[in-house]
């Protein structure tokens, strides 16, 4: 039999076999050209959304910035604080839609994408009361753990005036990922446009104008925030493209519940824990001798790289919703050629940001500052910062393609290890130990994010995307009233009625 076999063997020809392994590998560059336009296509206008939103809190922040160092300092403080405690916190726990909407979505239940995500904000809109809580006395707490009493001050008052921004954010966050894993990039471009297109002179105006200056600058990010949301909900109650998805089942309703806070909790503690070092950076460089310098210009740093990062993000998001898209859809071969994609157009991307970031570092400070000293330090920084936004460019995407699709498991763990076990150590030693000052805590997250993405990118490489795809439709179609499109026993309402 054996002899047989290997006949049969000898008789196929040299070239048949070299056509079948052509074949093969023009499959999968044909494919991995496919995925390519797909998520560029996506992530276009999502790094145009993605951008607009965060950029709102940044124009904010360079209006103060110009009202003095005292104000910049503080708006800086309020900014991380806020983010740290309350706009991470939502945008963290809005990620589980990315994986629940994006695979329901990929797998055909269509009904379940409203479920998730009228269940999502129901959720997210009770968390902002603690949240608000604990804003109203910021400026206290900042005093006790050794601040300034005047930049703690502004601080407070800064961020008591950002709490309805934050009920907005609650609603808006999971609109965004209800649409992104639809594919519908258009709506959330042109509402996050015309958020910021209008937050710019209404923002000048309240600062400036009408002498409301941090307090205006806050109102103004509120009043973005909502008119962002309030365009979505428009879109979504009455465009023909979301009829199918925007209907709600409330039979399901106790279910999505609990199944949006299985995936909430690890994904806020992924992103929680990532920006929590970043903003921690500045209030540490509050600790140091020229605490209003120092502030200053990790405050720059910070906001730098997180708009890089929201970039990244922009892109990892057309690839969190192409890789649950394509496990939902049970083609694993797809999904793993979406992440080689978005790798691909990442790496792209940092080499253009870092190379111009650091050509431009000797006057990029005047951006955010008029004051010399500011601009000098910024500049001395740059080529951390560069690296930084090398390192976040990976990072950003496979936290996307990983944590964000739902097949990365313990990833709270690497990032403790990762941002805490090795980053803040560093950080630290290099900033009080060795005197290096903002520098050196930026070299300790540097090594941190560095790190993370190392791990990650083993995650990714041993990942069974064959099996993930088995789970994620076990998951879409396990149980529930809506599982089925054509349910008799369905009980149907409109997600906006």
């Amino acid at each position: 039999m054996e002899s047989l076999e290997l006949e049969k063997l000898q008789l196929v020809p040299d070239d048949e076999v070299r056509e079948t392994n052509t074949i093969s590998s023009r499959g999968k560059r044909d494919l991995l050209v496919e995925q390519l336009k797909k998520v560029t296509q996506m992530a276009a206008p999502m790094v145009v959304v993605s951008v607009s939103q965060y950029l709102v809190q940044v124009v904010s922040l360079m209006m103060s910035g110009h009202l003095g160092e005292l104000s910049l300092s503080g708006v800086a403080i309020a900014t991380s604080f806020t983010n740290v405690t309350g706009f991470a916190l939502l945008f963290g726990l809005s990620g589980a839609l990315e994986t629940l909407c994006g695979q329901a979505y990929g797998a055909e239940q269509y009904k379940k994408c409203g479920t998730y995500t009228y269940c999502s904000i129901i959720s997210l809109l009770p968390v902002c009361i603690p949240v608000s809580i604990l804003w109203r006395f910021m400026d206290d707490l900042l005093v006790s753990i050794g601040q300034d009493p005047e930049i703690s001050r502004v601080a407070a008052q800064y961020a008591v005036n950002l709490i309805p921004a934050l009920f907005g954010d609650a609603v808006l966050q999971p609109l965004n990922r209800y649409m992104q894993s639809q594919g519908r990039t258009l709506p959330m471009l042109l509402s996050a446009v015309a958020a910021l297109c209008g937050h710019v002179p209404i923002c000048w105006a309240m600062v400036y104008k009408f002498g409301l200056e941090n307090v205006g600058a806050a109102l103004a990010v509120g009043l973005a925030y909502w008119f962002n949301a309030v365009l979505l909900i428009l879109y979504v109650r009455w465009a023909s493209s979301c009829e199918k998805t925007r209907g709600m089942c409330w039979n399901d309703f106790g279910p999505s519940v609990r199944e949006f806070w299985r995936f909430a909790v690890p994904s806020a503690v992924m992103v929680c824990l990532e920006w929590w070092t970043f903003e921690l950076l500045v209030l540490l460089a509050g600790l140091l001798p020229d605490a209003t310098l120092q502030s200053s210009v990790l405050s720059i740093c910070v906001t730098t790289t997180s708009l890089h990062y929201y970039v990244q993000y922009g892109i990892g998001a057309a690839a969190s919703t192409g890789v649950s898209n394509e496990l939902g859809a049970g083609n694993p071969d797809k999904a793993k050629a979406v992440i080689q994609s978005a790798v691909g157009i990442s790496t792209l991307e940092a080499i253009i940001v870092s190379t111009t970031l650091f050509y431009c570092r000797g006057f990029f400070g005047y951006v955010f500052s008029n004051d010399e000293a500011v601009v000098a330090y910024v500049a001395d920084v740059a080529p951390l910062l560069c690296l930084s936004v090398v390192v976040d460019s990976f990072l950003a995407v496979l936290s996307g393609t990983c944590g964000d699709a739902g097949v990365a498991r313990g990833s709270g763990w690497q990032h403790i290890g990762a941002y805490y076990g090795v980053g803040m150590p560093v950080a630290v030693l290099m900033c009080f130990v060795l005197h290096l000052g903002g520098k050196g805590l930026w070299v300790g997250i540097l090594t941190a994010s560095t790190l993370q993405a190392v791990l990650l990118a083993f995650i990714t490489a041993f990942t069974n995307w064959d099996r993930q795809a088995e789970k994620a439709r076990a998951r879409i179609f396990d149980g529930g009233s809506c599982s089925g499109q054509g349910s008799t026993t369905e009980v149907e309402v409109k997600l906006i009625q």
